[in-house]
């Protein structure tokens, strides 16, 4: 990834920007279109005096030398790691745990994406980390982040920027790919991200029954010997149209026909389902609309990319869902019962990676069409 040098950009800025990652950078445009809106106003202010009267030039001004867009550096391909966090927040100390891991590819040319989950379970080798204690081993994916996370001598204020540092490298470790940018985001940015959308259009691919929530969206009641008790959401197969708690109930659950491997796929879909309803709603021109948007995420996401964040949202600004292709890479239990200790990809799920790194990804998923995620 190529990029050009420029200032720390206004913290509106790096919000949009985060957003554009979160939904699959289908929102850059609303970076752009909110960059050149105020860059218009800055130099219209700059012609005009204070009474609103042109301000007279003696001599004529040489034409300013062609300057390249934000961005233009930027070739691919591009690496971007898209986290939700498991973040109690009522529980002081609680480590976050990477419950959701997305890695979003964009091929040399910008003109299509890939977008791929790993399992949650997934047994990695997790490198060693100083900055947090920590000395390395091997164990499941989402304990990267929580094992990251861990501030040494202030144990009740875990870090989820330093926390995604880890996960990153483990993630790099395993997949061979070297990571561009990112965003963590909480369940609760989630929800609230959606209702400012207005909720979202979504085609639901098998009946889902909820553990975390009833059907008015209040939490079900904990159970004395564990799980939870009371009435159920169900999220019948179909299209359904899910506002905020509702679309992030249904991608959280994992003990459905499936198990976590159809979670990650909901996952996808319902990201894919997101960058559309920003495109068809033409967010990018409506500049109080963003304003709601980047307001209602607050300091529930946290961006962890390069400095340059904005250029890369002009880059991949012509990027449209209907270019991100959904892929689902299968796997299975390492070990049963009491014994189980996480899970692996298959051979075919495994072998999708060094051909993504390869630029092989269309003639793999070609040879091996199980792995496109449909709807």
């Amino acid at each position: 990834m190529t990029q050009g040098t420029g200032a720390g950009r206004p913290r509106w800025v790096l919000g949009l920007a985060a957003l554009a990652v979160l939904v699959l950078v289908a929102a850059a445009a609303v970076v752009v279109t909110r960059l050149v809106r105020d860059d218009t106003a800055q130099r219209r202010t700059g012609a005009v005096a204070a009474t609103g009267t042109p301000t007279p030039s003696p001599t004529p001004s040489p034409a300013p030398s062609p300057t390249a867009p934000p961005g233009a550096g930027i070739t691919g391909p591009l690496n971007l790691l898209l986290v939700g966090v498991d973040t109690r927040v009522s529980v002081p100390g609680w480590e976050p745990h990477g419950d959701s891991v997305l890695v979003l590819h964009v091929p040399a040319g910008l003109d299509r994406a890939y977008l791929f989950s790993l399992p949650r379970d997934l047994l990695v080798d997790i490198p060693a980390f100083p900055k947090a204690g920590y000395q390395g081993g091997r164990t499941k994916l989402t304990h990267a982040m929580s094992y990251g996370s861990r501030v040494p001598g202030k144990p009740k204020e875990p870090s989820a920027a330093q926390g995604y540092e880890l996960l990153r490298s483990t993630v790099a470790g395993y997949t061979g790919l070297r990571f561009d940018a990112g965003a963590v985001i909480t369940f609760n940015g989630f929800d609230r991200l959606v209702d400012t959308l207005g909720g979202v259009d979504l085609y639901v691919d098998q009946r889902v029954v909820s553990i975390h929530r009833k059907p008015d969206g209040k939490y079900r009641d904990p159970a004395p010997s564990g799980g939870y008790v009371g009435p159920q959401m169900v999220y019948e197969k179909g299209e359904r149209h899910l506002n905020g708690w509702q679309a992030l109930d249904y991608a959280r659950q994992r003990y459905i026909t499936g198990g976590d491997y159809a979670r990650q796929r909901h996952q996808q879909q319902l990201l894919r389902a997101l960058a559309a309803k920003i495109l068809s709603e033409d967010l990018a021109r409506q500049p109080d609309r963003v304003d709601q948007v980047v307001a209602a995420l607050g300091d529930t996401l946290v961006y962890a990319g390069g400095p340059h964040i904005v250029d890369l949202a002009y880059a991949l600004g012509g990027l449209s869902a209907d270019r991100i292709t959904l892929v689902g890479l299968p796997g299975d239990g390492v070990g049963k019962g009491s014994g189980y200790r996480g899970e692996q990809l298959t051979p075919t799920g495994r072998g999708f990676l060094p051909a993504l790194k390869a630029g092989d990804a269309e003639k793999y998923l070609d040879a091996h069409p199980e792995l496109r995620v449909k709807n």
